[in-house]
């Protein structure tokens, strides 16, 4: 079991930067993957970005080249680096875990990309 807290969500305008993180209430060393999820109102929730154990990531094409996904295993931390934000990133941002074929969500943070 797992408690998942994200945060560093806010209002940036098209071209800016933010750096999302979600807080672990327990070690995610062991856990095998981590992931990044957005969902925007109206649309389906889209799967942007993982992060294994090993530290191996891919993300979804919509953000290659922009977006980082890294972890601090020490600080039971995953980030989620946003550079260039375009007005089509604008979503609610999920981080979720599986442990033992059970996932685990958190409650998501704002993100709104705006002029």
């Amino acid at each position: 079991q797992v408690q998942l807290v994200e945060s560093g969500g806010g209002s940036v305008q098209p071209g800016g930067s933010l750096r999302l993180s979600c807080a672990a209430s327990r070690s995610i060393f062991s856990i095998n993957a981590m992931y990044w999820y957005r969902q925007a109102p109206g649309k389906q929730r889209e799967l942007v970005a993982i992060i294994t154990s090993g530290g191996s990531t891919n993300y979804a094409d919509s953000v290659k080249g922009r977006f980082t996904i890294s972890r601090d295993n020490a600080k039971n931390t995953v980030y989620l680096q946003m550079s260039s934000l375009k007005s089509e990133d604008t979503a609610v941002y999920l981080c979720y875990a599986e442990i033992r074929r059970l996932g685990y969500w958190g409650q998501g943070t704002q993100v709104t990309v705006s002029s």
